[in-house]
């Protein structure tokens, strides 16, 4: 049962930062890039968007 969670959690965590890198001021190429790293590689991915990943404006200050 806590891997349902966990996978749920980690479903909705990505699902954010996927909708984040898109809506985010980054250029096509790196939203591409980002989408695919966070797809493909869900835990891993979502950790190095959390650290990496194009901020949003109020972020860039």
């Amino acid at each position: 049962m806590e891997y349902g969670l966990f996978g749920l959690l980690i479903l909705a965590l990505d699902l954010y930062a996927i909708y984040q890198t898109l809506t985010s001021p980054a250029s096509t190429a790196a939203k591409i890039v980002w989408t695919l790293a966070i797809l493909l590689l869900p835990v891993v991915g979502l950790i190095a968007w959390l650290i990496f990943g194009p901020r949003g404006a109020a972020r860039t200050v």
